[in-house]
């Protein structure tokens, strides 16, 4: 059996923007298999498409070299989560030279807000990173 990427996993559709002022849009469709009971998102998916949004919007803020780690994170649900197309957004908010502060939200395709979130990151270098992870896992 294959194994699925995050993105996949996670049901991206598309990255929509990733503008260098720090803003980033990714598009994903929620599915039955990332639901609970009553046909609910699990609120893990939800918090992970937020902070995929504003990890991409240090990214396109900061360059690719830079890894956004999550020091911290908040998220405030407001509605369920339901399957279908769902829009995560992220935004800078106040950015140093390594750590920074950014927010984001998950809408629906109708434009209702269905949480929020906010977030500290730490901007590591792509190939510390990228080079513990090798020795962590032997390749």
């Amino acid at each position: 059996m294959a194994e699925k990427t995050l993105y996949e996993t996670m049901g991206l559709v598309r990255i929509v923007t990733m503008e260098p002022e720090g803003r980033a849009v990714l598009e994903y469709e929620a599915g039955m298999h990332q639901c609970h009971s009553g046909g609910v998102v699990q609120g893990g998916f939800v918090t992970g498409w937020i902070d995929a949004a504003m990890a991409h919007a240090a990214i396109a803020r900061h360059g690719h070299d830079v890894t956004p780690m999550t020091l911290e994170l908040k998220v405030s649900f407001f509605a369920p989560v339901r399957p279908g197309r769902v829009f995560a957004e992220g935004w800078v908010e106040r950015a140093g030279k390594r750590t920074c502060f950014y927010e984001g939200c998950l809408k629906d395709a109708e434009g209702t807000v269905l949480a929020k979130a906010s977030t500290t990151l730490l901007l590591a270098d792509r190939a510390r990173v990228e080079a513990a992870a090798r020795a962590a896992t032997g390749e």
